[in-house]
C-alpha cells in the first residue's frame, strides 16, 4: 500500500511540474521561438521546433552534435533553433561570441559552417589565432569575423539567452 501511495505521490508531482513547465514555456514562448537573432536550421516552416541551448566547450554538447544534425536532417520536419549559452568558462563565451558575430556579419549559412565546425573540427584552445585560423579553414573571412566578436549586439544577445535561461530555470547545456 505504501508503494502505491509514493507512485501516485509521484505521479502527481510529475503533473504539477509539467503544468508549471508549459506555463513558463508558453510565458516566454516569443524569446524561446521567435526572438530574431538565434539561428534557425532545418526546416523553418518544420512542424516540430527543437532548441538547443549550447555550449562549444561542452562535452555533451560534443556528443549529441552527431545525433541532433543528423536527426534535423532525416527528419526534413524539424524547425532546429540555437541558443549560445556560454557558460564553461572565457574559452567558451569567446567562441560563442565568434559564432554569433560569422551569423550577424557572414549569415546562417556561415553560422552552419562555425556551429558544425566547432564540434567537428576545432580542437585545442580557443584563442583569437585559432579562431582567425578556424575561420579561414572553413573559408570565411576571420579578420572581419573577429573585429565583431565585441559588438554591442553580441554581447545583448547573449546576455538575452542568459536571462532566458534563467526565466525557464535552465543552467546547463
Amino acid at each position: 500500500v505504501l508503494s502505491e501511495v509514493v507512485a501516485a505521490l509521484e505521479a502527481k508531482e510529475a503533473l504539477a511540474q509539467a503544468e508549471a513547465d508549459e506555463t513558463i514555456v508558453a510565458a516566454n514562448a516569443e524569446a524561446i521561438f521567435n526572438d530574431g537573432y538565434s539561428f534557425v536550421g532545418g526546416n523553418p516552416d518544420g512542424d516540430l521546433t527543437v532548441v538547443e541551448f549550447i555550449d562549444y566547450r561542452c562535452g555533451y554538447c560534443r556528443k549529441a552534435h552527431g545525433d541532433v544534425a543528423e536527426l534535423v536532417r532525416s527528419d526534413g520536419n524539424i524547425r532546429y533553433i540555437v541558443k549560445e549559452f556560454p557558460i564553461l568558462g572565457e574559452q567558451s563565451l569567446l567562441a560563442s561570441r565568434f559564432a554569433i558575430s560569422a551569423l550577424l556579419l557572414a549569415g546562417p549559412e556561415a553560422y552552419a559552417r562555425v556551429n558544425a565546425g566547432f564540434y567537428e573540427s576545432f580542437r585545442g584552445d580557443v584563442t583569437t589565432e585559432t579562431l582567425r585560423g578556424f575561420a579561414d579553414g572553413l573559408g570565411l573571412d576571420g579578420e572581419k569575423i573577429l573585429a565583431g566578436m565585441d559588438a554591442t549586439e553580441v554581447t545583448r544577445i547573449i546576455e538575452e539567452n542568459h536571462r532566458l535561461a534563467e526565466r525557464l530555470s535552465i543552467s546547463g547545456t
